[in-house]
């Protein structure tokens, strides 16, 4: 059971209840994160947004994306991320070797040479903060600095989440379908 209260729909205030309706509203679910982040509604709602750019807005290949996502959801042993983003990942492009592999992906021959820069960069970003200057000139090889700031930007921001599922001990939704996962923007009040 999670450390901090899951706020329902009913339990938010004016600025979840959009998001939260939006969301039901595209047929997906609201997942717990979600549920976490509406006890901040301010920093939680945009906390929602700036994922929703990385997933949704980035110019990183989306099997990238959750390569990193995934690196990050297994260094930090966080079951909650790793298992929402395995269906997303092969769905992304990623093998499923390549999944079942990640753990020691140095030895695995599965991995591109690109792939292979990624993840010494996630795991350097993800374990020391600090990247050497190797990793970093092999990274640029392969990506312009935008992707780049994009890749720290998402491993960062995934590390995040990481810290918050475990933090609050946030379990999985007993009714998660990964099925029911579609592609949805949370609307920015803002605009």
């Amino acid at each position: 059971m999670a450390r901090v209260s899951l706020l329902s729909k009913d339990q938010v205030g004016p600025e979840f209840q959009e998001i939260y309706q939006y969301i039901e509203d595209h047929n997906a679910p609201i997942l717990n994160i979600f549920k976490v982040a509406a006890n901040c509604p301010i920093i939680g709602s945009a906390f929602m947004k700036a994922g929703n750019a990385l997933i949704f807005n980035g110019s990183l290949p989306p099997s990238l994306r959750e390569l990193t996502i995934l690196r990050v959801g297994n260094l930090t042993g966080s079951t909650y991320e790793w298992t929402q983003h395995v269906p997303i990942g092969i769905r992304s492009g990623l093998t499923e070797e390549q999944v079942s592999t990640l753990s020691q992906w140095k030895d695995a021959s599965t991995f591109s040479d690109q792939e292979r820069a990624v993840l010494q960069y996630v795991d350097e970003v993800t374990l020391n903060i600090r990247v050497s200057e190797e990793t970093f000139k092999v990274v640029m090889e392969f990506f312009t600095e935008e992707q780049v700031v994009e890749l720290t930007l998402l491993a960062g921001y995934y590390g995040m989440i990481a810290r918050i599922l475990e933090a609050f001990e946030v379990e999985l939704e007993s009714d998660w379908d990964p099925s029911k996962l579609s592609s949805f923007v949370i609307p920015d009040s803002d605009s």
